[in-house]
């Protein structure tokens, strides 16, 4: 019954989300199992400060190693004071399957009733 609305962090600041209660974020991992570093890392620099107390879901993708990624963004927004929606992020290895996009619907519907 909600709507989303789908950005990339080029169309915004970490100040659209300040008043925000719950979101996503998506981010492939990248290099050595990291966030993507020209524009994902940036903006959650400028975001770690503003997010405690918030719901955050998360999800990406990667095409090497474990996932290991995910776990550090998840402990960095944990750390931050943030809530990771629905417990843990959301990961494929490469391209999501059906088990992945159902994973995918249960967080949005997940965000939606916060």
């Amino acid at each position: 019954g909600r709507e989303a609305e789908t950005l990339t962090v080029s169309q915004i600041t970490a100040d659209t989300l300040k008043e925000a209660q719950a979101f996503a974020l998506g981010c492939p991992a990248m290099g050595d199992e990291v966030l993507e570093e020209s524009e994902m890392e940036p903006f959650m620099e400028q975001l770690d400060p503003m997010i405690s107390g918030k719901q955050i879901g998360l999800f990406g993708s990667y095409g090497w190693g474990d996932g290991q990624w995910m776990r550090e963004w998840q402990d960095r927004v944990m750390a931050d004071g943030a809530v990771v929606a629905g417990g843990e992020g959301v990961i494929a290895q490469e391209m999501p399957d059906e088990d992945v996009l159902a994973a995918c619907c249960n967080l949005g519907r997940i965000l939606a009733a916060i």
